[in-house]
């Protein structure tokens, strides 16, 4: 599709957003799995279900903008899900590993910040309001799950994986 003007830039942001979501779903469960720390998989256990909700989010916001959000890869994301399989294979269960999972989840979230604040910046601008609202909410939603990792972190885990 051509970008031709910023609804299509926004159509494709959704997408992107739609996939990134649905690798998300996959790539969660893998990462729980592969925890030690029950604050770090539980905390992925929770993100999960938020996910969930999010793609759901992004249906719904293609759904009011006319957008097929379906049938497109998001290769960030794809990206980042493999080096997150990467740090599961290379890594031996426990604290270590714990910590490489907190920074594989972290650059996910961060990435995710990125894309969900230019999709609100792009609803914004086009004037719609309530596809920005849902999007600020999916933004505001990993924010507050990088804190939450941070907060494992430097809890308990690195310091621990230091030891």
């Amino acid at each position: 599709m051509p970008l031709t003007d910023l609804k299509d830039v926004f159509e494709h942001e959704l997408k992107d957003l739609y996939s990134a979501e649905q690798q998300l779903v996959e790539a969660l469960p893998k990462m729980a799995a592969a925890a030690t720390s029950s604050k770090l998989k539980k905390a992925l256990e929770m993100h999960l279900q938020v996910t969930q909700e999010q793609l759901k989010r992004v249906e719904e916001v293609g759904k009011a903008v006319g957008a097929t959000v379906t049938g497109h890869t998001c290769e960030g994301m794809k990206g980042l899900v493999k080096e997150g399989d990467g740090v599961i294979k290379e890594g031996k269960k426990g604290l270590a590993l714990d910590a490489a999972l907190i920074g594989a989840a972290q650059r996910i979230e961060h990435y995710e910040i990125a894309a969900y604040g230019t999709a609100v910046a792009h609803a914004e601008e086009l004037g719609l309001k309530d596809a920005a609202k849902k999007l600020q909410k999916t933004l505001d939603e990993e924010g507050k799950a990088n804190e939450e990792l941070t907060k494992i972190a430097e809890g308990a885990v690195n310091e621990r994986a230091a030891a």
